[in-house]
């Protein structure tokens, strides 16, 4: 599998485009949070067509490209259907000032957890992880031993829970039900810092030792 990870925008969140590997045509994107035309230009050197933008949850460090990005490639957006209404208004839910604007969409699908997706050549099923906002859906592509994880978890840390719809105990839930269902060689592409692994954080996570 080939994935490239670029990091966008003032809250460095990761967008991450991802094929069967690295002579395939089609691709998927998730989580375009800002930098549309960087996001753009990267998608024309590889030489992609863009077959569904993937969002993990709809807070507008992750979505703030979402709406540019669909219109120039035609991709359709799949969206945890919990959080639709956030991403067709997403200025209605920016925390602090100084971010935005951003250009709002109406999700061409929904997702909540159970779906398997076809996508680009490449198996994905959506697991339901919440916790960090109300909806997030974790994509998990089994046969490569990759999940695209959003804020649930990061290298040592974990997703903040401080925001509204967030619930600490629930997001610990979720990552236990990715450690206990997952391979431990399982990658994590996260939305924010650097890729990791299940059993490394498992063993070292300081936030995880209660699960552990």
């Amino acid at each position: 599998m080939d994935v490239r990870m670029l990091t966008v925008g003032p809250v460095q969140e990761n967008c991450f485009i991802a094929r069967r590997d690295a002579d395939a045509t089609a691709a998927v994107v998730v989580d375009p949070g800002d930098e549309a035309d960087r996001l753009l230009e990267a998608v024309r050197e590889l030489g992609v067509q863009v077959e569904a933008i993937l969002l993990t949850h709809t807070h507008f460090d992750h979505v703030g490209a979402v709406a540019p990005l669909a219109e120039a490639t035609g991709a359709p957006v799949w969206c945890p259907s919990l959080e639709r209404q956030v991403l067709a208004n997403i200025n209605d839910f920016v925390p602090w000032p100084g971010f935005g604007p951003f250009e709002s969409y109406e999700a061409d699908h929904l997702v909540s957890g159970g779906e398997r997706l076809e996508l680009a050549g490449l198996e994905i099923d959506v697991l339901f992880t919440p916790g960090h906002s109300p909806g997030h859906v974790t994509y998990s592509v089994p046969a490569e031993q990759i999940v695209f994880s959003g804020d649930v978890l990061f290298q040592q840390s974990i997703g903040r829970t401080d925001l509204p719809g967030g619930d600490h105990e629930t997001l610990l839930r979720s990552i236990a039900t990715l450690l206990d269902t997952l391979p431990g060689e399982t990658t994590v592409a996260p939305g924010h810092m650097g890729p990791t692994t299940l059993g490394r954080e498992r063993q070292s996570n300081p936030f995880l030792q209660e699960l552990v």
